[in-house]
This record gives structure tokens, C-alpha cells and sequence, in this order.
């Protein structure tokens, strides 16, 4: 399977360009679905990151299949979750106010509603599940989360999403201001690709 190729089961091109930089000792082809012109509308009706995940991957695979066509199908669900805020906006993260509503009004949304709010209850985490569909049908997950706490405006100009407001107090900053290799290296999403990554490699034989 060293010919294998990958393929990710989103449009976002910030989330591709980290995907790319994580996984790019696989030495292998990765496109977004897009990229391999598969163009599905996929109902995310799970319960949890890891569920919506499955469904993505699953979505993706099976179209590969009825084109008679195969690669390793990666997809991740990811999103933000606000103690205070009930774990908002949680697996709803895209979708939160509008999947069409900017990043920047989300966010401000977010720090309105916390105004007043302690910072020893402003704890949030972003988390997110992997999930791989192989050529022979099997399925796999892999999950990571990394926690912090929402700030009180926005910083940072690297990122996207709500990076921006979501500050590491053991780093001492935000996610929005790390570097990308910084933050492959601690991010939820960079933990949980560095575990599919094991997986790939023993079932691609790298």
C-alpha cells in the first residue's frame, strides 16, 4: 500500500494546510475531497466528535467504492467546548450561529456571553476525533483534546476558527499566536493525527 493516497474529508483549507504539515513523513498524496472531486453533502447526525467523524469517512469511502475507486479515507470532527457555556458550541463548532457566519462574530459571540466571568470559570478545550476508513472496510478513531481557557478578546493572527480566543495558560498565550509547528505539535487535532499516523503506517506497510 505504498502507493496509497489519502484522502480528508473537508474543504476548510486552514485545517488542510495543517493535515499536510503533520502528515507529510507518510510520504504519501493528500487531498482534500475537493481535491479528489468528490463533492457530497453529508448529514452529520451523530451525538459525538467521533460519531460525526465515522459519518464523514464512511460517506467518503463508500463514494470511492461506488466509483470504483480506493485510498485511505481520513476525516476529523473538531470543535470548541465552553464549560460555562454548557460545552458550547461543541459538535455544532461549524455550524455554530450560521456555518456561513464569520469566525470574528462567533467569537465575539462567545466573549459576550462570558462577560463578567471569572477566568477559573472560563475553562474551555478544543477536541477533536480522527476517524480512517482502509481499502479492506475497517474503520478507526483516534481522539485528543487540549485544554485552556477563553480569553477576553481576540489575539493573534495565526490559526483560524477560534484560535483566536482560546488561550493555553501553560504556554502563556494563544492558540492564534503560536507557530504552526507549535501548534501541530500540542494542538487537539496535531495529538490526534500523530496517533492515526501509527495506524497508518501499520496498516500501509510505511
Amino acid at each position: 500500500m505504498k502507493d496509497a493516497k489519502i484522502i480528508f474529508a473537508t474543504g476548510n483549507a486552514g485545517k488542510m494546510k495543517e493535515i499536510r504539515m503533520i502528515l507529510a513523513d507518510l510520504g504519501l498524496e493528500i487531498l482534500s475531497m475537493r481535491e479528489a472531486g468528490i463533492e457530497l453533502d453529508i448529514v452529520e447526525d451523530g451525538t459525538s466528535f467521533e460519531e460525526n467523524a465515522v459519518i464523514k469517512a464512511k460517506s467518503i469511502a463508500d463514494e470511492l467504492a461506488r466509483r470504483g475507486q480506493q485510498a485511505i479515507v481520513l476525516a476529523d470532527d473538531s470543535g470548541l467546548e465552553v464549560d460555562y457555556l454548557n460545552r458550547e458550541p461543541g459538535i455544532y463548532s461549524a455550524r455554530y450561529m450560521g456555518g456561513e457566519t464569520p469566525y470574528s462574530v462567533k467569537n465575539a459571540n462567545i466573549i459576550a456571553r462570558l462577560e463578567g466571568v471569572p477566568d477559573d470559570k472560563r475553562t474551555a478545550r478544543f477536541v477533536c476525533a480522527i476517524a480512517a476508513v482502509f481499502a479492506d472496510g475497517e474503520v478507526c478513531t483516534r481522539s485528543a483534546s487540549v485544554e485552556g481557557i477563553i480569553g477576553y478578546e481576540e489575539k493573534g493572527e495565526n490559526g483560524f476558527g477560534y484560535d483566536p480566543i482560546f488561550y493555553l495558560p501553560e504556554y502563556g498565550c494563544y492558540s492564534a499566536e503560536l507557530s504552526e509547528e507549535e501548534k501541530n505539535r500540542i494542538s487537539h487535532r496535531g495529538k490526534a493525527l500523530e496517533a492515526m499516523k501509527k495506524v497508518i503506517r501499520g496498516k500501509a506497510g510505511l
